[in-house]
């Protein structure tokens, strides 16, 4: 197999997790860059806490960590890791970032992670609690539901506004009214699918993971960042494997071998590859195989992307009245705040912050507050800002911010997403030898993309 060529639009994690793999498989491997750099939204800076000063915080500007699941067989990202060399570099997160916060009448209050918690939690009412004796007694829909739909038929309004709206907001910066079950929550659906109830199907799931002997997932990142990962991927590859800076001008196929054009500078270039892999996001996949099937490109044109502002901020730790004993916090859209919620970072991870310091990483924007994506800078930051004294209590302004915005982030799920995915599949079929895979199907997460990235080159070489 060592003499098959591919080429690999795309050096996010996605598209190298696929490279590696392939790689590792004796195929000879392109991977083809717009950007400077790899790594897609996974991008790392430590920054200066002043001018002049010799401490630095550690900003993610995109994902700040991902939940690998050691001893799974689905554990690409675990081999991944090993294949890199980097379990030594490996952080797992902070056991406080057991407990979750939301935001609810003004102050934080911790999500039960127990049965007798809760019972005892004030975050639900009693009515909300009673409400959730029902769940394994109401019966599965026929028809394809929205998360929101979903969530009040099985769980009731006040787990839909304060459980699950919240956790939407921070996965996909999403709208639970407008996300379809199936494809944005499909472990979820997949409970009702197959035990009826999700009570009775978690009860299940815990009973089989327990015979199993498996550890627990665990939050990961890496001592410098997530960047770690893609960059190390890119490392490890043969020399001149990936080109970045690069643009894909066309693609095309002939008697089964693949031409693509791309350019870099003045310079123009073209490629040769048994198999062609886009790993790009759904507009960027649409221009590029418009000229082979323009119900595709249609198709994918139709994906939405949540834009999403991240405010890094840092304060000195006595400025901050709350303990930060957690993974984050959760704001409900009901509550009436604009930030979506945020990550204490350096609970989480260490060397995320000066000594006596802290950073939070806050959100705000995505699909339910649009407008924040026009908002200026400044208007944005000092919106966090002063969410931030309602939440955490701080009563100064953050002496350290750090702005990244993303017009569009993350790819949203919407009703009808499996249905338009297997779409552009249908109408691309023709086409031997290519294949689609990157954030906008399959998961989100960087451990989704690993794992499909894995997939895609097993496809290929088995």
């Amino acid at each position: 197999m060592s003499g098959k060529r591919v080429v690999v639009v795309g050096g996010g994690i996605s598209g190298l997790s696929t490279a590696w793999f392939l790689h590792q498989a004796g195929f000879s491997v392109q991977v083809l860059e717009s950007r400077e750099r790899v790594g897609g939204s996974i991008l790392t800076s430590r920054i200066a806490a002043s001018e002049g000063s010799n401490e630095s915080y550690l900003i993610e500007h995109g994902p700040n960590s991902t939940l690998q699941k050691p001893g799974n067989a689905e554990d690409a990202l675990g081999r991944l890791i090993d294949a890199m060399g980097l379990e030594s570099q490996l952080l797992e997160a902070n056991p406080l970032a057991a407990r979750r916060f939301i935001y609810k009448g003004g102050k934080l209050q911790a999500l039960p992670t127990s049965p007798p918690a809760f019972i005892k939690t004030p975050v639900f009412s009693l009515m909300a609690k009673l409400r959730l004796l029902l769940e394994p007694f109401i019966g599965r829909a026929e028809q394809e539901e929205s998360i929101a739909e979903f969530v009040t038929r099985r769980l009731g309004k006040e787990f839909l506004d304060y459980a699950i709206e919240p956790f939407i907001s921070g996965v996909y910066a999403g709208d639970p009214k407008k996300l379809s079950v199936r494809a944005a929550v499909a472990k979820i659906y997949a409970l009702e699918k197959e035990h009826g109830s999700l009570i009775r199907g978690a009860m299940a799931m815990g009973k089989v993971h327990k015979a199993s002997g498996m550890p627990k997932g665990r939050m990961i990142s890496f001592t410098e960042g997530m960047e770690m990962l893609p960059r190390t991927v890119a490392e490890k590859l043969p020399a001149n494997t990936v080109q970045t800076s690069t643009k894909v001008k066309g693609i095309s196929q002939d008697q089964g071998v693949w031409t693509i054009l791309w350019q870099r500078g003045e310079e123009h270039h073209s490629s040769e590859a048994d198999y062609l892999v886009l790993s790009t996001p759904a507009q960027v996949t649409a221009q590029l195989v418009r000229p082979l099937s323009t119900e595709a490109a249609g198709l994918l044109e139709g994906i939405q992307y949540a834009p999403i502002e991240s405010v890094a901020l840092g304060y000195p730790r006595e400025d901050v009245a709350h303990p930060l004993d957690g993974f984050g916090f959760l704001i409900p859209r009901r509550e009436g705040v604009k930030t979506l919620g945020g990550l204490f970072s350096s609970t989480l991870f260490p060397g995320r912050s000066p000594e006596g310091k802290v950073l939070l990483t806050c959100f705000i924007g995505g699909t339910t507050n649009p407008a924040m994506a026009d908002a200026d800078d400044q208007a944005v930051v000092t919106q966090v800002d002063r969410d931030m004294v309602d939440c955490l209590g701080i009563q100064k302004g953050a002496e350290f911010v750090h702005l990244t915005r993303y017009k569009a982030a993350i790819a949203q799920y919407e009703l009808g997403h499996l249905d338009r995915v297997a779409g552009v599949d249908r109408a691309l079929e023709g086409y031997k030898g290519l294949y689609l895979r990157a954030n906008w199907r399959d998961g989100v997460s960087v451990a989704d993309c690993v794992r499909n990235g894995e997939k895609t080159a097993q496809t290929i070489f088995l």
